[in-house]
């Protein structure tokens, strides 16, 4: 959607590529330690990643709009 590759979301996130890995490879709810999960959502928002809360047809991703 952004073009990040894992390297660069983990490098953003100051995560590990395994750390980040093993993150996406979880089932339902992210594993890993809240910290984490929120560097690798600031880095997503830095990037342009808008999380869309659940609204009735589930959560979800957008991008922010270019200017």
């Amino acid at each position: 959607m952004i073009g990040l590759t894992q390297a660069d979301v983990a490098a953003r996130s100051n995560l590990s590529v395994p750390t980040l890995k093993r993150m996406e490879a979880s089932e339902g709810t992210v594993a890993g330690m809240q910290n984490n999960v929120d560097a690798v959502i600031r880095a997503l928002e830095s990037a342009g990643v808008i999380f869309v809360e659940e609204n009735g047809e589930g959560p979800g991703v957008r991008l922010k709009k270019r200017k």
